[in-house]
């Protein structure tokens, strides 16, 4: 489909960037490429527009013969699908703390995607896609098969493809014929965090279609991930888009905030520690939870001091 190269910017001395070349089918006729390159012109162009810090800036694009190209920042660092390789070889698991970390700046990233007008559904969300840079800020760099959503639901692609198979959910089987939406980026997301969390990647939708028990329970294989992150990563796996959490923000409010549908649909917290249900209890606020506990504790001596026979 392409290749992507680092470049040095002969008109800004010392700028490096990031050039994709995207290749057009050559045995399409000549009406087909001229589509492809009035489709490509057309959202490179809103490529371009998009500024947010978790996503590289796409700063120019052109066409030259039958290679589309997209110049974009060229990010430095290294990418998690390298660090999950690394922990894997060392035998230990990435800290759930700073995956954590990366997620709340993948989760800001897409939600900037996908409030757009159409909205961006990215369609391509893997380790490999995301790079840590030396100051710690995450970078979703690659945006090779992201699609735009009309009105109509018409898809819209740069690149023909199908994503990277253990990060694709069963609706993006089809290619562009598939329907993916907005809940497409959430189980690419929640693979990508499974393999972040287990050093394993998960199996593919289709696999898992056929053979329900192949995806293992998260915390069978890191028993030190919490039982809430389990939980929102498993259920941003669902393999049915329509039981998945229906955004971004409810991911994030899932495994963030502790929100899960109930039967009825209706978000509802669950508590993970003790803590957390004494706060739920008592309706308090957080930074509250430890003067509770000692009133608590002062009243329950007092009682027991007045209800204790004397020796």
């Amino acid at each position: 489909m392409g290749a992507i190269w680092m470049a040095a910017d002969n008109r800004l001395e010392g700028r490096v960037c990031a050039i994709k070349e995207i290749l057009r089918d050559p045995h399409a006729t000549l009406e087909a490429q001229e589509q492809a390159r009035a489709q490509f012109h057309r959202e490179a162009s809103v490529l371009a527009r998009l500024d947010h810090p978790n996503l590289p800036k796409v700063s120019d694009f052109f066409t030259e013969e039958d290679t589309d190209i997209l110049v974009m920042d060229f990010v430095d660092g290294d990418d998690l699908g390298e660090k999950i390789r690394a922990a894997y070889k060392e035998t230990r698991f990435l800290p759930e703390s700073d995956i954590l970390d990366w997620t709340r700046q993948i989760l800001a990233a897409l939600e900037y995607l996908h409030q757009q007008d159409p909205p961006v559904v990215h369609r391509d969300i893997k380790p490999s896609n995301l790079k840590v840079t030396p100051s710690g800020l995450i970078k979703l760099v690659d945006f090779g098969l992201v699609k735009f959503m009309t009105p109509d639901e018409r898809t819209i692609t740069v690149v023909q493809g199908r994503g990277t198979i253990h990060y694709t959910p069963l609706e993006q089987y089809g290619g562009d014929t598939g329907h993916t939406d907005l809940r497409s980026d959430v189980y690419s997301l929640g693979s990508t965090l499974y393999h972040l969390l287990t050093n394993q990647a998960p199996p593919e939708a289709k696999v898992r279609f056929l053979h329900s028990e192949s995806l293992s329970p998260l915390r069978t294989i890191n028993s030190s991930v919490s039982a809430r992150t389990e939980r929102a990563v498993h259920w941003s796996l669902s393999l049915h888009p329509e039981d998945r959490p229906a955004s971004i923000m409810a991911f994030r409010t899932a495994l963030f905030d502790g929100l899960f549908p109930d039967d009825s649909g209706s978000p509802q917290f669950v508590p993970e520690t003790p803590r957390e249900w004494l706060h739920h209890a008592l309706g308090e606020p957080v930074h509250r939870d430890l003067a509770i506990v000692a009133t608590l504790l002062i009243i329950l001596a007092i009682i027991a001091t007045f209800t204790v026979d004397p020796v």
